[in-house]
């Protein structure tokens, strides 16, 4: 009997979150699912700590070509009704599925259910699904509990901002959401985690007047240029 969700994990040289994640996922309170997690190249621990939970998880291994890519890898090989993009430093609370798949039958008009979530001591609050404040800010993650048959895959050319493409892109298709207003995980705060991040104020100074911005502004600022470009914001 095929499972109800699919749970897909990508990992990068994440060995010291990917357990927790796991074993986060193995204590939810709903229980029909099932874990695809792809190695997407690490070099670190993580193939030795994904071994001890072979009998439990489905293992794929490729080269790394990044989140979107290993994340549609595992999308391809799930038999899941919905479908869960949980990144490796997610820790789900016990009734995380129980919630989102909740949400989804009482709402079938949405497409997929989302939540607020705990960095740290940090609240990411979020709200009420705003298809006009979505086109302005993303506010909702990848751990995200989507209908299959609304998923449109993930843009692999995108660097940054693969989330708010795909929400943008659902949304071009008159896919929207459904807000759980509850804190159903947190994130893990590890060495990988803080490279993908920096305070929001950071992108707000003026680097071009002071003649010197970080590498990861200049990115940011790159990215943030291709989607409004793509989704004509």
């Amino acid at each position: 009997m095929m499972p109800k969700i699919s749970i897909i994990i990508p990992t990068y040289q994440h060995g010291d979150a990917i357990e927790t994640c796991l074993l986060s996922l193995f204590n939810q309170t709903f229980k029909d699912f099932e874990i695809i997690v792809v190695n997407d190249g690490s070099t670190d621990n993580t193939s030795e700590i994904l071994e001890k939970y072979k009998d439990r998880v489905k293992i794929i291994n490729q080269e790394n070509r990044g989140a979107p890519a290993a994340r549609n890898r595992g999308f391809r090989e799930s038999v899941g009704q919905f479908i869960i993009f949980a990144d490796a430093d997610v820790k789900a609370k016990p009734e995380m599925l129980a919630k989102m798949f909740q949400a989804l039958e009482k709402h079938p008009e949405a497409s997929y259910a989302y939540s607020s979530f705990m960095w740290g001591r940090k609240k990411f609050g979020l709200h009420e699904f705003d298809g006009e404040a979505l086109k302005k800010m993303n506010y909702i993650t990848s751990t995200t509990l989507i209908r299959r048959e609304h998923f449109p895959g993930w843009d692999e050319s995108f660097k940054k901002f693969q989330d708010w493409d795909l929400w943008l892109t659902m949304l071009e298709q008159d896919h929207t959401g459904v807000w759980v207003p509850e804190f159903l995980f947190d994130v893990i705060d590890t060495k990988a985690t803080m490279s993908r991040w920096l305070p929001s104020f950071m992108y707000k100074i003026p680097w071009e007047k002071i003649g010197w911005a970080p590498k990861a502004i200049k990115k940011y600022n790159v990215a943030l240029k291709i989607i409004k470009e793509k989704h004509r914001l």
